[in-house]
């Protein structure tokens, strides 16, 4: 038998066993989890967060059972109520981390059953680090042998795993660790850092990718902070390979962004959530947050270069490809939370190899990710000036023509609550007294008499926010939940709080009765407040839009709406999309009362093609972590995060039963 025999008998014989799942052929950029497992965070080192599994159909997944859970309540001093990994499914091994002390959990596929466990307490180092808990889950890596499983502890050490048997890799830094904290190009207090990572690793080939995140920066106490730089280490090793200075030092491209010397003092900068790879390009994909003070930037005057930015670097040795600000000098706190997603489309008969990336601005920004050149026009038009003192906005920002927002941006009158024409009218008292505007408009100065803020949406937390979206490499069309809800930008100078001129703040002596921003306990902004949106990026047009989360308990039995028909609402929270061969999967965030009194929360799937509901599953609470699904033993499974509302976190496991 030849070797291209040989070859198509493997593969037919690997699809048989995968239920007739034939692998796609290895480095496709963008196909999603292969060969029935789920060996990435989103799926693939594309983040398309999509499976052609299709066991599991419109037509049965109501008959879904739970067949196993995996409860985190002891695997740390105390339960976690915000558990939001997404694990990993590899060999017929379910990884995740777990607990206060960001554990690492190995279980069977089939049935929970726990293998080994691997903690490592960090003390004092870990207890004021500034993204504590279990995190979002860990990486692995295919090294030819037992696997490796790669991770961050909440005190920003990198810790090698092997993936059979739980044990430190004893060649990979010192005993299988490497202290992130030494060798970043700068100096770093272990206990007064305000440094870590709360994302995965991006494993690529033989280099590990680490980014940084920091403390919500809405009131620092100081204009200066750690720098959140990105390095590449070997992953055998542990060695740094690179470093990318995402905010540029003396000399480096980008360093007259930042006026006044402000490159020397400001920090973060850093990418809090997922990356991306493209391993035939050898490109590294960086989505970027923004640098110290979230809503002042009078302390770094410019476009504040790498802040806001998309950045393709070179995999092997980190230099800058090329880079997409979308935010120029931001001080709406719009940073990138999420991974940017890789795929090969047709674009006006010519295929084009594109980054697509959600935002919290509700705005997909798709980009060449060869030359980062827009794929359709993005135009710089003028913006409002700001009269907040010392400050110096951008004279213009980034508009994408195509596609269009997929969730509101801005506020007027037309986007305040009409259940009734009295709770209208109250919102419309209500918002007398702040600023509201388009997209951009900037924040004020908070005054006791008016206006106590400005009125931003989406918020600060989107949008969209680290869930991210997906992708169906298939049809190339795009899938993501977003949020709608409003904040209030005010700023005080409290010298007592923080060095700088301004932070976050209210105006003294204003109720907060009267600056809340809710009507008689009802949201100040008209539903719907959750959705997910699918878009075709071979065209850019929007193909179906649908609200995603039941209607809260509140709103539903508010005695001011007895007699209002009030379609379903969606609902506020974090939600990631799974893809599968006909579905888009998603679950709630939060909980709410089925007409037979039991509270939970639905896991729901929709026709990926039109958006129609065609099942759902309740669980005892709503989604903290984002979906997957894998195939073992002839059986597709169903697994996400629960926790909130009193429920400590756990996994959730379903399939079918015969």
């Amino acid at each position: 038998m030849d070797a291209c025999m040989r070859g198509a008998l493997v593969a037919a014989i690997a699809a048989l066993a995968l239920g007739g799942l034939a692998p796609l052929a290895s480095g496709q950029t963008g196909a999603g989890a292969q060969g029935g497992e789920w060996r990435h965070y989103g799926g693939d080192e594309a983040n398309t967060r999509y499976s052609p599994l299709d066991q599991i159909d419109g037509d049965n997944f109501e008959e879904l059972e739970l067949v196993w859970r995996l409860k985190t309540d002891n695997f740390g001093p105390e339960p976690e109520y915000n558990f939001q990994s997404t694990p990993l499914m590899v060999g017929g091994v379910i990884y995740t981390t777990a607990g206060t002390r960001r554990a690492v959990v190995a279980a069977d596929a089939a049935t929970g059953e726990y293998l080994w466990m691997h903690r490592l307490d960090e003390g004092e180092r870990a207890e004021v680090a500034p993204r504590r808990r279990s995190g979002r889950g860990l990486s692995y890596r295919d090294d030819g042998g037992d696997g490796q499983i790669i991770y961050v502890t909440p005190g920003y050490r990198m810790v090698a795993l092997n993936a059979a048997t739980g044990q430190r890799i004893a060649g990979f830094g010192e005993d299988g660790i490497v202290d992130l904290m030494q060798n970043m190009d700068q100096e770093i207090d272990p206990l007064g850092g305000s440094i870590g990572l709360h994302s995965t690793p991006l494993v690529a080939g033989d280099t590990i990718v680490i980014g940084a995140a920091h403390v919500p920066g809405s009131a620092p106490v100081s204009m200066r902070n750690t720098k959140g730089y990105v390095r590449g280490f070997d992953a055998d090793t542990g060695e740094r390979k690179w470093i990318f200075h995402t905010l540029p030092g003396a000399d480096e491209f980008g360093t007259d962004t930042w006026l006044n010397d402000s490159w020397r003092y400001t920090g973060n900068t850093g990418v809090w959530g997922q990356t991306s790879v493209d391993l035939e390009l050898g490109i590294v994909y960086l989505a970027t947050e923004m640098p110290t003070n979230d809503y002042y930037g009078g302390h770094r005057h410019g476009d504040n270069l790498f802040s806001d930015s998309i950045v393709a670097v070179d995999l092997e040795t980190g230099d800058r490809l090329w880079h997409f600000q979308a935010i120029h000098h931001d001080v709406w706190d719009w940073d990138f939370p999420c991974a940017p997603i890789l795929a090969d489309v047709v674009i006006d008969g010519v295929e084009r190899k594109i980054v697509a990336q959600p935002s919290k601005q509700a705005w997909l920004y798709v980009l060449d990710r060869e030359t980062g050149e827009p794929i359709w026009p993005i135009e710089e038009r003028p913006m409002e000036q700001s009269d907040v003192p010392g400050e110096l906005l951008a004279a213009t920002q980034p508009f994408p023509t195509r596609p269009a927002p997929y969730d509101r941006q801005g506020v007027g009158v037309e986007d305040l609550i009409d259940f009734t024409p009295e709770l209208h009218a109250e919102a419309l008292a209500r918002v007398a007294n702040f600023r509201m505007g388009p997209i951009f408009t900037p924040p004020v100065v908070a005054d006791p008499d008016g206006p106590y803020g400005t009125l931003m949406l989406p918020s600060a937390g989107g949008g969209t926010n680290w869930p991210g979206g997906s992708l169906d490499p298939e049809t190339d069309i795009f899938y993501g939940y977003s949020f709608t809800t409003v904040t209030s930008l005010g700023l005080v100078n409290d010298p007592e709080r923080s060095d700088m001129d301004f932070i976050r703040g209210n105006p003294a002596g204003v109720a907060p009765r009267d600056r809340a921003l809710t009507i008689r306990g009802l949201p100040l902004i008209k539903p719907p407040w959750g959705r997910i949106t699918a878009i075709d990026l071979k065209t850019g047009d929007h193909l179906w839009q649908i609200p995603h989360g039941e209607t809260p308990d509140n709103v539903r039995n508010h005695p001011d709406l007895e007699g209002v028909e009030i379609p379903r609402t969606g609902r506020v929270g974090r939600v990631g999309t799974l893809i599968t061969k006909t579905l888009v999967i998603a679950g709630e965030p939060g909980t709410f009362t089925t007409p037979s009194g039991e509270v939970g929360a639905m896991l729901r799937a929709y026709d990926k093609a039109t958006g129609e509901e065609v099942g759902e599953v309740l669980m005892p609470a709503g989604v903290s972590g984002s979906p997957m699904t894998y195939m073992h033993d002839g059986a597709q499974y169903i697994v996400v995060a629960v926790s909130g509302g009193g429920q400590a976190g756990e996994l959730l496991a379903y399939r079918l039963l015969d």
